[in-house]
């Protein structure tokens, strides 16, 4: 489970970095960008969720 809280970590660095550092000029595209951004990094949490609950009922 420490290798998906590394991953995980570095998506929500990446995505501080790119917001503080990175943006794009057009509002929209920067938008679109944060939205699929925080759709990742949502959908890695479930994933990590499923992992782990997974692990639970084999015990």
């Amino acid at each position: 489970m420490k290798k998906h809280l590394y991953i995980y970590g570095t998506l929500v660095a990446a995505f501080l970095l790119y917001n503080f550092f990175f943006q794009i000029g057009d509002d929209r595209i920067n938008t679109a960008l944060n939205i699929l951004f925080a759709s990742i990094i949502f959908g890695y949490i479930s994933w990590m969720a499923f992992v782990m609950l997974k692990k639970m009922r084999k015990k």
